[in-house]
């Protein structure tokens, strides 16, 4: 048995003390498992696990809907379906169709059923939006900022750079304005802040996800302590002093509400209750695929259906939230805001998660900066108010 946390967390102690799992509300489908990109920094094919090479590389109609019956047997009254790859477009626009009609007619009686797809937008074409439009699948494209800063990291295999080819998918999705879910954007010290952010702008996203390289503390990430929080600042400022709202940031917006008391609705910051499970071309449950970064088989769970999943110790650890925490993370007075960080950057050889996070000090940079301009701006316009208005 491997004992590194939280493989020795003891589940039937803490069912038996009155603690139940949450369902699962959020279901990463694997409809394809290779790419026609080979991004550098990619957590599926340039990390420690390689099991990608044994999946099939299509998901089947029939592996599918035995998927989306699963689901329905454990899921609640709304469900989140997000087609996903390598690259899910490989499965070709038909194929989506057909898979997309099933989930509706499964998932969709009775039930809130939103449907969405993560792309690196190379194949984004008409026949493809049509697909989304019928079944309205939202579509969020990764885009690392200019075509400088993206073909730096996200080429072909051959070297060159994809910048154009995804410019011109997310120019036509553009036009489709209520299936564009917004942008995905991985964190690079080399290219300038405020300029990528800008470069991303200039698609008008509904909304921009900044991700940190998926680094450990087996292999930590470059730069300076408090780099990447730093880098992640100079943008805040920039959204945060706009004249009106450009784009949402989730990261951003998820530190704000939090630091006001509120949740958040990601698993990179806050103590919420990670919900997501995986579903590899070849049917099987899996947690979140960045956990490839960390050991061989990290994203393994031993069990045949959703409800059995739920009771596995990996699973129940990005449920307990505070008490998942390693007491360092604990102590800390911002532990409620940064929830101890992304889990997939926790990983230590030895003893698993039960660590801070590899980002700790960037975390911790950008929260206090953050909650900085927050209490200077809330300062100014105390301020700015009338005499007397405190008794009107």
């Amino acid at each position: 048995m491997d004992l590194r946390w939280p493989g020795n967390l003891d589940v039937t102690a803490l069912t038996a003390d009155g603690w139940r799992p949450k369902r699962f509300n959020q279901f990463v489908i694997k409809i394809h498992s290779r790419c026609n990109l080979a991004c550098g920094y990619c957590y599926v094919y340039e990390s420690a696990d390689q099991s990608w090479r044994d999946q099939p590389k299509v998901m089947t109609e029939a592996v599918f809907a035995e998927a989306v019956r699963r689901i329905d047997e454990h899921a609640g009254p709304s469900v989140s379906l997000v087609f996903h790859g390598g690259e899910p477009l490989l499965a070709g626009a038909a194929h989506l169709d057909r898979l997309a009609r099933v989930a509706t007619e499964v998932l969709g009686p009775g039930r809130r059923l939103r449907l969405g797809m993560q792309t690196n937008g190379l194949l984004l074409d008409p026949s493809v939006i049509e697909v989304c439009d019928r079944w309205g699948i939202r579509v969020a494209v990764s885009l690392d900022g200019d075509e400088a800063g993206h073909d730096r990291h996200r080429t072909f295999r051959d070297g060159s750079g994809s910048h154009a080819g995804v410019a011109r998918g997310i120019r036509l999705l553009q036009q489709h304005r209520h299936l564009y879910a917004g942008l995905l954007c991985t964190v690079d010290l080399a290219n300038e802040p405020v300029t990528t952010y800008e470069a991303l702008l200039k698609f008008a996203p509904p909304t921009v996800d900044f991700l940190l390289p998926h680094a450990n503390w087996q292999t930590p990430p470059a730069g300076a302590p408090a780099a990447y929080g730093k880098w992640l600042a100079q943008i805040f400022d920039r959204w945060f002093d706009a004249p009106v709202r450009e784009a949402g940031v989730r990261l951003f917006d998820d530190i704000l509400a939090l630091t006001l008391g509120g949740t958040g609705t990601s698993e990179s910051v806050g103590l919420q209750p990670i919900r997501v499970a995986v579903i590899e071309t070849d049917g099987t449950i899996e947690q979140v695929d960045t956990l490839k970064t960390a050991f061989a088989g990290a994203t393994k769970v031993p069990a045949a259906d959703f409800d059995q999943a739920l009771l596995q110790p990996q699973i129940v650890a990005r449920q307990l939230g505070r008490e998942a925490l390693c007491q360092t993370c604990r102590e800390c007075e911002i532990h409620q805001i940064c929830g101890g960080g992304n889990y997939t950057h926790r990983f230590r050889p030895g003893n698993g998660f039960l660590n801070p996070s590899v980002y700790c000090p960037d975390l911790a940079f950008l929260i206090g900066h953050i909650r900085d301009r927050v209490s200077g701006e809330l300062a100014r316009l105390q301020t700015r108010r009338p005499p007397g208005a405190d008794q009107a």
